[in-house]
């Protein structure tokens, strides 16, 4: 794979790539209505395979916030075009690396050293290479090593990509007045979060300990020592991300094993650390040789306060859902209703997200849940395929729900998919045993 000398930082720089990007895509539409008007029946399948091709290569030469948008929007399996899922989620493990003179000047500079002084063996090609940074292994008196590195400028990028993305956020989501700053402040926060690995390091090694008793879920020994601001050291560990693991995979057994871990970290988290790893995409676990489940990730960490927590939850159980009066006053309690709403506006969102909670609720409203489950995961595809033609949807004010929302939905779309991915069948109560 053809590895990078340079990433593009400057505002000015970042920009005129995505206009090119942007170039390419205006022609990609121009090529598919020649064609359409010669042969009616032509479908769009082809016009998102080039879209997602040139938007892809687009970004992943820019790498950082602009290439961690695809990653987040490949995890929407239920709404994007497969052709978007396929090549976005190659940002998940698989883009182009940085050279090995880049990676020698970034361990100079931040941790005092070349790596060939720091370990006895170090390869200078990455193994995996993603939005924020890439992976090489190392090895050090005998212990293998896997160093992930940041990629150059990618904190200092952040504000800018985001400005450039904020218009078309804002109407693609119809976004009106001061309060829909309340949304990008919150994802820029989170993406400044996972450029800092000294916080990625104390969420890892907080994490790792207070969910070591969680059955067949592992995590790697970290190394200060050997870390930065820029570097993340820790334990080599032999596995296939969770995405190759299910390609293959037959052993329905294993499967639910697996997907019980997952399921039980995840719950453990939220319930009673009242934190979350945020970020459920297949790059981020592995499974090892004994089939154990292991998380190697912690950089975008989800902190959940109590005056979100107990309305979204109690949002979760039949009784509530099913009672006008107290669910109106959870979707006022997360902004998802608001004081200014009109009456058409009250009537729509209370019907749309009444249908919405009362599926996507479902895997808590039982003991036992089977994520392999066609006729739900089919029903949140038609769902999001509504919710994007709906016209009327669009002349609303798009301001709906919690700054929390984002991640916390986020986390849950990414964590319903991978357990589909895995074909679970999973005892949604588990968890509490490690509570108790």
């Amino acid at each position: 794979m053809k590895t990078l000398d340079k990433i593009p930082t400057g505002k000015f720089e970042r920009a005129g790539q995505l206009v090119r990007t942007g170039i390419k895509v205006g022609g990609n539409y121009v090529a598919y209505y020649g064609e359409k008007m010669v042969n009616p029946t032509l479908n769009r399948d082809k016009l998102n395979e080039n879209n997602a091709e040139d938007i892809y290569d687009g970004l992943k030469n820019l790498k950082g916030s602009a290439l961690k948008v695809a990653q987040m929007l490949s995890m929407d399996k239920s709404i994007m075009p497969q052709a978007y899922v396929d090549k976005f989620s190659l940002s998940q493990f698989s883009v182009p690396p940085l050279s090995a003179p880049l990676v020698r000047k970034t361990f100079k500079k931040y941790l005092g050293k070349y790596p060939e002084a720091l370990f006895d063996t170090f390869t200078p090609d990455a193994t995996n290479a993603a939005s924020i940074g890439q992976v090489h292994k190392a090895t050090k008196d005998g212990k293998n090593f896997a160093v992930k590195i940041q990629y150059p400028g990618v904190s200092d990028s952040i504000s800018s990509d985001l400005a450039l993305v904020k218009p078309f956020a804002t109407r693609m989501f119809n976004l009106k007045g001061k309060d829909s700053e309340k949304y990008f402040k919150e994802v820029e926060d989170k993406l400044l979060e996972e450029t800092d690995y000294v916080l990625e390091l104390k969420q890892s090694l907080e994490v790792s300990s207070l969910c070591s008793k969680i059955e067949q879920l592992r995590f790697p020994k970290y190394y200060p020592e050997l870390s930065s601001e820029k570097i993340l050291t820790m334990e080599w560990i032999e596995g296939e991300h969770l995405s190759e693991f299910t390609s293959h995979n037959e052993d329905r057994i294993k499967g639910d094993k697996i997907g019980q871990a997952l399921w039980d970290f995840y719950m453990y988290q939220m319930h009673h650390l009242k934190q979350v790893h945020a970020d459920p995409h297949p790059g981020n676990f592995l499974i090892d040789a004994n089939s154990n489940l292991v998380a190697i990730d912690f950089g975008c960490m989800k902190h959940v306060p109590d005056e979100f927590y107990v309305p979204y939850f109690e949002l979760a159980r039949p009784e509530v859902i099913d009672n006008p009066k107290l669910f109106l006053e959870k979707l006022y309690e997360l902004e998802i209703l608001r004081a200014d709403d009109s009456k058409n506006e009250l009537a729509y969102f209370t019907k749309i997200f009444h249908e919405l909670l009362s599926l996507f609720t479902k895997p808590f409203h039982e003991d036992y849940f089977d994520f392999s489950d066609e006729d739900f995961f089919g029903k949140i595809a038609i769902m999001g395929e509504e919710f994007a033609k709906d016209t009327q949807l669009r002349k609303m004010n798009g301001n709906r729900g919690s700054k929390h929302f984002l991640y916390i939905n986020r986390t849950f779309f990414g964590l319903y998919n991978l357990l589909h991915d895995l074909k679970a069948r999973i005892d949604t109560k588990s968890f509490e045993k490690y509570i108790a």
